[in-house]
């Protein structure tokens, strides 16, 4: 990070929080990076969040997987995934409190974007 050579980690880490950065460690499953022409894919990156003085710095630390942007794409990627990120704990508390089916409270949350009283709201 800062080329500390042969510095004893405990010691940057206390040089470092004197100075005011604080570093975190990040579980991060996928890192996706989209360019114009590709998106790189990381998959099982190390990831370090670096805050110093309120400015955040990332970095990502793995091999990437490179796609073409389009590649397979046909439309229902997203709404997949848009199905996918609503928690189904969401879905089955928006349809007891509306008095709804399922379907229908997840609909409403989508719609939403996953905000459970608006979703709610909708429904009654």
């Amino acid at each position: 990070m800062f080329g500390g050579g042969g510095m004893n980690p405990r010691k940057m880490q206390q040089m470092m929080k004197q100075m005011g950065i604080d570093v975190t460690e990040l579980d991060a499953e996928e890192v996706v990076i989209k360019t114009a022409d590709e998106e790189l894919v990381f998959s099982d990156a190390q990831v370090t969040r670096m805050d110093a003085q309120g400015q955040e710095t990332y970095q990502i630390v793995g091999e990437p997987e490179t796609r073409e942007l389009g590649a397979g794409d046909d439309g229902d990627d997203e709404a997949a995934q848009a199905a996918d990120a609503i928690p189904a704990d969401d879905v089955a508390i928006v349809a007891q409190r509306a008095g709804v089916p399922e379907d229908e409270a997840r609909e409403a949350l989508e719609a939403e974007d996953g905000d459970l009283a608006a979703a709610i709201s909708r429904l009654e």
